[in-house]
């Protein structure tokens, strides 16, 4: 990482600092950095803020063990303001919720689903995990698994009821994710993938 232009004497030495969930984009916290809290989080890789109350550098999860390691640091116009894109480890809020604004609904869940998997995917400690049990019986059982969530999908969407349809289509939505991660892909890429395609047409 490299150290930006940031106007540390605007507060008084410090910048307010926007912290952001890497895969959910849910914003988590909202805290402060002085030089020494930013040159800190350079280094190590992980979020050090300037606590105002302790009156010292202070890196979140010290404690707790909940590090918000760092994928990504962005300033503002006004180089007065830092956006950081963490990859959290556990909760952020000491209450214990994924963040501190207690948001009603994390919208997307998808995305976090999505490291779950990833997670589970790969650690093949998960012995009892059903991702791990899907891994082990190969490509072609998640695919076949696939295939047979979209049957079911298309039979609740003609034949049954609303909640039916939305617990098939979560079958299938899960299975779709459990497939893209055995070929090696994810959700950014399709999103990716999606906008190109969206503003190819809107151009033609």
């Amino acid at each position: 990482m490299v150290m930006q232009k940031i106007n540390f004497e605007k507060l008084g030495g410090l910048v307010p600092v926007i912290i952001q969930d890497e895969c959910t984009l849910e914003v988590l916290m909202l805290g402060f950095m002085n030089k020494e809290a930013y040159e800190k989080t350079l280094i190590e890789g992980r979020v050090t803020f300037f606590s105002r109350t302790k009156n010292r550098l202070w890196t979140k999860g010290e404690e707790s063990g909940n590090y918000l390691n760092v994928s990504h640091i962005a300033v503002d116009c006004d180089n007065d303001t830092l956006l950081i894109k963490v990859i959290p480890v556990g909760h952020t809020c000491h209450t214990g919720a994924r963040s501190c604004f207690n948001t009603e609904f994390n919208h997307n869940f998808i995305f976090q689903l999505e490291r779950v998997i990833t997670e589970r995917f790969d650690d093949s400690s998960l012995e009892q995990s059903y991702i791990h049990h899907l891994k082990m019986k190969g490509l072609n059982k998640i695919a076949q698994k696939v295939g047979e969530e979209a049957v079911e999908t298309v039979i609740a969407a003609l034949n049954e009821t609303e909640d039916d349809l939305v617990n098939e289509a979560s079958d299938l939505l899960f299975h779709l994710l459990v497939l893209l991660k055995a070929k090696n892909l994810n959700l950014n890429r399709l999103a990716v993938n999606l906008l190109h395609r969206h503003r190819n047409r809107s151009a033609s």
